[in-house]
């Protein structure tokens, strides 16, 4: 009978996982049609990761370094595959399978095992899964291409089941749980949710302690964190190659401190307080959770042709107002600008605040305080207070930026504490006056406050920003107001509607009007119907195109073309279309910009300083109609990169730089200076072809040397690999040698004659060396010890979580052979 009963659950649960994937094609069905998303950081993502892919497809091999973007930085966070860890062929292996779909199945699958490891009603489980997937913000990422980001969401919820269940008891089985599933979510690659997952495990733990203190349960407390401690030492194994170099790397970041003292009160040791505090929630933008239309949705949302804004831009005679009424944004927070708002359904407020009424002991003060915590950090720069204080002492926390994204945090926690509630009312833990009073709150509660704005909008606010008189003349500007007014009430009137209609249908349970079964599919479909439509806003149909041209983000341009006409073996261009956040040119050449969150801090600093002033001067150079030579002679920084062509139009031929430094060159002269300060202020004014700066922590390669340029000789680049360079050198004295190319000590070996020597920074972000007299092969190899070591770390753990899992399955089939037949 035991058997059986295994076997039906079985063959449920693969139902289950069925009708999620069928729900998840439905939702994208332009998928089943041969289309697929097109996602602004994917086609970024392609450009940045063009070389090391091309490398890999030629070779079988890593490259772990490009020159594609900011003058060359490791791959570590751009395209890096680590095959020590198997846990990494597992997501690659649901990806291609599912296509994009893939993202929206592992949401559903990986809440519905978070509330099975609660024994909550299984039907109930599925509701769960449903209204968690598809809360808005996981599909608005989607479209953005935002693809670690959701893998790492999905991920979560195994690993948060994991954990529930060793504190349960369950100390083997939750613990190996936890393993498999925070070595997923590590794979996923982006630190940051899954800090914020630990934000809520933290809050769990505390949790789990004082009840353990006052239940006098401490031993049985800790027998349980050494069991997931042991899970995590394993999951941080299978991954220690990606999170070693991404360590070692980070620090060099800008997520990093700097070693530039000015404005030293903005900086912390990881990014600027105001770089990221940029994208920080309004206090009363979190009513979004409950309206999403509170905000006005999302920047690019607007109010159509049936408008008060449009019927304006017609009686002003605006030429092509069908066109100009696309610019009107609806969206009126504190953000600079918003995808959509984070709306996890008003279904889901009503049964979270339910929660609060119905739900006793740890889990109620666990998922109530770490909802409070994240709103309150979605806050960020809204309560700079307490985020400067977070910033300079909570550990990590200023690693990441936009504070918003600390809602992921509510949106696990709203929906679990509303379902552990619901399944206490359907399962009679709690009384029937108990929950029919907290039933009557929660409807006061969220569904007054949706009436009432409905009623009155005009309490929420002035349905305007900062940016509105910048964007919008005044002629318009109260259409624009009554558009947003409009659109509000509308949602509002909308969230109230569902809030009524699953109360109602809570009440036609409890009266015995409806069976248990029934209530929660009528309820699991009023959730889908409130959530379906909200994210339709934000990712539909519109958003998907045929593949061909997905797989070509960046068609090739006359610019591209002229530039490589030349056949040289390495040279950098810089384009104009905004160079420092777009990795289009990295797609086809060695980028001067590119698109990344965590670019080297130097490189950052050099942009800032050098680059950009440098730019602006080419410009206004140029179209005041200055010659070309002396024009760029004067662009030291662009020079010294070896920047060869200047994209001012993608139509158009690029302009050539007269004065490139080309791969390597001898100077004449070096300027010794004390620290990174006089290191950028000394290059303000100085010429790189003849002269090297350098940091005084580097006096041992120059002390006693006499640098004399030997014009007559020559280094030239004889091969090129984005991790290895090689060059003759020709000279009669010994030379000062400076190459374009970016430092980076962690990884980059210099060699002379097959020789190892020493190499050394100069003009703040390049290499430098000493080259003897005579004829000498010259290379370049990047070799960084951690990712081979790490590599070997990651399979053996890798290996040591499979032999767990096996023996774990042995000792369970062991246990159910022995067990007599009921």
């Amino acid at each position: 009978m035991a058997k059986i009963t295994c076997f039906r659950n079985i063959f449920i649960n693969i139902g289950i996982i069925l009708f999620f994937i069928v729900l998840a094609y439905a939702y994208m069905f332009p998928l089943l049609e041969g289309k697929t998303l097109e996602m602004d950081d994917i086609m970024h993502f392609k450009g940045m990761s063009k070389e090391l892919a091309d490398y890999r497809e030629a070779t079988g091999e890593e490259a772990i370094w490009t020159n594609s973007m900011f003058g060359g930085m490791p791959g570590y966070l751009i395209s890096v595959l680590y095959p020590g860890n198997i846990s990494s062929h597992i997501t690659g292996s649901i990806r291609k399978i599912f296509s994009i779909a893939s993202f929206l199945i592992l949401y559903m699958v990986g809440f519905f095992i978070l509330l099975s490891s609660l024994k909550i009603n299984r039907w109930l489980c599925v509701v769960g899964a449903v209204a968690f997937a598809f809360t808005s913000y996981f599909l608005i990422i989607l479209n953005a291409g935002h693809m670690t980001k959701a893998n790492a969401i999905a991920w979560l919820g195994p690993v948060l089941a994991g954990v529930l269940l060793a504190f349960r008891g369950k100390h083997l089985a939750g613990s190996l749980l936890f393993a498999i599933a925070f070595s997923l979510e590590l794979v996923s690659n982006h630190l940051q949710i899954t800090y914020y997952g630990f934000l809520m495990i933290a809050i769990l733990g505390f949790v789990e302690l004082i009840f353990a203190i006052s239940e006098k349960t401490l031993p049985a407390f800790f027998k349980a964190f050494l069991f997931l401690l042991a899970g995590a030492v394993v999951a941080v194994g299978m991954n220690f190659s990606r999170l070693y170099t991404t360590w070692e790397y980070s620090k060099d970041t800008i997520r990093g401190p700097s070693e530039l003292t000015a404005d030293n009160e903005n900086k912390t040791s990881g990014l600027d307080k105001d770089y990221v505090v940029q994208w920080s929630y309004g206090i009363d933008e979190t009513l979004t959770l409950l309206i999403p239309n509170f905000k006005g949705g999302g920047s690019q949302i607007h109010p159509g042709v049936d408008s008060e804004s449009y019927r304006a831009l017609q009686s002003q005679g605006v030429q092509n107002p069908r066109q100009v009424i696309q610019g009107v944004s609806m969206y009126h927070g504190d953000q600079p600008g918003t995808s959509g708002p984070v709306y996890v359904g008003a279904i889901i407020v009503l049964l979270f605040v339910l929660g609060l009424f119905v739900v006793n002991g740890r889990m109620k003060w666990w998922l109530v305080s770490a909802t409070i915590v994240s709103i309150v950090l979605s806050w960020g720069g809204n309560i700079m207070g307490l985020t400067s204080f977070l910033l300079d002492y909570l550990p990590f926390y200023n690693k990441f930026r936009a504070p918003s994204m600390t809602l992921v945090i509510a949106e696990f926690t709203m929906p679990l504490l509303g379902i552990i509630a619901l399944n206490d009312i359907l399962t009679g833990k709690v009384d029937k006056k108990i929950w029919l009073n907290g039933l009557k709150w929660s409807v006061i509660i969220s569904g007054g406050l949706s009436l009432i704005f409905a009623v009155i909008p005009g309490i929420s606010g002035s349905f305007t920003n900062a940016t509105d008189a910048m964007r919008f003349p005044d002629w318009l500007m109260d259409s624009v107001i009554a558009d947003r007014k409009s659109m509000f009430r509308a949602d509002a009137f909308r969230s109230f509607l569902f809030i009524a209609l699953a109360a109602g249908a809570m009440y036609l349970w409890h009266i015995k009007k409806i069976k248990t079964t029934p209530f929660i599919a009528i309820l699991g479909v009023l959730i889908l119907v409130d959530l379906w439509p909200v994210d339709k806003r934000y990712l539909n149909n519109d958003h998907f195109v045929p593949k061909r041209q997905a797989e070509n983000p960046f068609p090739i341009t006359p610019a591209d073309q002229a530039v490589l006409q030349d056949n040289d073996l390495y040279y950098r261009v810089l384009p104009l279309q905004n160079p420092f956040q777009d990795a289009r040119a990295s797609y086809y050449h060695k980028n001067v910009g590119g698109y990344h969150a965590a670019k080297l801090r130097r490189y950052q600093e050099l942009i800032d300083h050098h680059l950009q002033p440098e730019m602006q001067k080419m410009v206004t150079g140029l179209q005041a109609g200055s010659p070309i030579d002396s024009t760029f002679r004067q662009l030291s920084a662009i020079n010294m990169l070896n920047t060869r062509y200047i994209i001012f139009d993608l139509n158009q031929a690029p302009i050539r730089n007269p004065h490139p430094l080309e791969n390597a060159w001898f100077v004449s002269d070096f300027k010794m200076v004390g620290n990174a300060d006089d290191e950028i202020k000394a290059m303000e004014s100085f010429d790189p072809a003849e002269t090297a700066v350098v940091d005084q922590r580097f006096i041992e390669h120059v002390q006693g040397i006499t640098v004399a340029k030997d014009r007559a000789g020559k280094i030239e680049l004889t091969e090129y690999q984005p991790n290895y360079l090689k060059y003759d050198f020709s000279a009669t004295s010994d030379q000062f040698t400076v190459f374009s190319d970016i430092y980076y000590d962690k990884g980059w070996n210099a060699y002379i004659d097959g020789e190892p020597v020493p190499h050394f920074r100069v003009n703040y972000v390049l290499r430098a060396m000493i080259i003897p007299a005579g004829q000498h092969t010259v290379e370049f190899k990047f070799e960084p010890k951690s990712y081979y070591m790490g590599n070997k770390v990651s399979l053996a753990s890798s290996l040591l979580l499979i032999l767990a899992i096996a023996g774990y399955g042995f000792m369970q089939f062991r246990k159910r052979k022995n067990q007599p037949e009921k």
